[in-house]
């Protein structure tokens, strides 16, 4: 038997410590909802495995976490409330006021406030999460559903799906400063990270239009045509982009695409085929995977970002609607 110096020895041990402390750092938290399955499904983004399954309430759709990782939010539509999870022991903490069929929302950068689109009152809720209180109620467009804050916080947009409009909010006011008419039924709104670029989906209109928010003028709407697929199949929903600006992700609706853009030339590169039914999309935050919701085939697709392939098909509970990441 050879004996390792101590010096040799304390080297590989180090060695292997940084491996396991790398892995460790890659390993996320991916959370589901289940709209259907009135569940939270949570998966291990190291292992691409469900390790539990959490009973929520009616009509689970939005879903977000706070920065730091210690809350999840969740939108009940049909109990018209926001409960928050604990990720630590997975139990729900307690109920937020949202307003009625609370649908989607977005949280400030700071994590506080919440703002909630109400799609049965056409408002906005802006909710103060740790008070529990209201500060103010928006009116906005029919059927409020996409929310997206700026990255400095200054800005809110909500997206009508009836009158087709993004209505840009001052946050500091909590009015309403402009609206942008964009094509039919918008359901989705994503800031790029530098804030120069707003992307709306239109999901009955099959486009997706690229706005700048200072001067709230569309530059590019973007057009997808699928061999094979018809035009009507084509229904743009969730966006995701990455934080070097350089790409989109797009997802299809029942064309079980996800549209791969250039988010400098706005041109599509690639249709990545995903499960059935595809709604939203959350990458993790090294951008190495991207977990698609696939409604109608009750599963997660996990799309390796690096190499645009699909890798993996999860299977969740009912319904799969939205999707959120740990931040660490």
């Amino acid at each position: 038997m050879t004996l390792l110096r101590p010096r040799r020895l304390a080297a590989l041990l180090a060695g292997a410590a940084a491996l396991v402390a790398a892995d460790a750092a890659s390993a996320y938290t991916v959370y589901v909802s289940n709209e259907k399955g009135n569940s939270i499904s949570v998966i291990d983004s190291t292992t691409l495995e469900v390790k539990q399954t959490v009973k929520v309430g009616r009509r689970p759709r939005g879903i977000t976490i706070s920065p730091d990782g210690k809350a999840v939010y969740v939108c009940a539509s049909d109990d018209h409330a926001v409960q928050v999870i604990d990720p630590a022991t997975l139990k729900i903490l307690r109920k937020l006021k949202s307003g009625p069929d609370p649908e989607l929302f977005a949280l400030h950068p700071t994590g506080n406030p919440l703002y909630i689109a109400n799609e049965d009152d056409n408002q906005v809720t802006v909710l103060d999460v740790e008070a529990n209180k209201v500060i103010a109620q928006v009116p906005v467009g029919t059927e409020p559903e996409g929310m997206a804050v700026s990255p400095d916080g200054g800005t809110l947009v909500a997206t009508s799906e009836t009158t087709n409009m993004a209505h840009f909010i001052d946050t500091r006011t909590n009015k309403i400063i402009g609206n942008v008419l964009v094509d039919a039924r918008p359901r989705f709104a994503e800031f790029s990270t530098d804030g120069k670029r707003l992307w709306v989906s239109a999901e009955v209109g099959g486009t997706v239009s690229v706005i700048d928010p200072q001067t709230r003028q569309i530059i590019r709407k973007i057009d997808f045509k699928i061999p094979g697929v018809s035009k009507e199949s084509i229904q743009p929903v969730g966006i995701r982009l990455t934080r070097d600006g350089k790409r989109a992700f797009v997802a299809l609706g029942p064309a079980n695409r996800v549209a791969v853009v250039n988010a400098e030339t706005f041109e599509v590169e690639k249709y990545l085929l995903v499960g059935q039914r595809v709604w939203q999309l959350a990458f993790t935050p090294d951008e190495k995977l991207l977990f698609t919701t696939n409604g109608n085939s009750n599963d997660v697709s996990v799309i390796d970002v690096p190499e645009l392939k699909v890798v993996k098909s999860i299977k969740v509970g009912g319904a799969p609607w939205g999707v959120v990441v740990s931040p660490q």
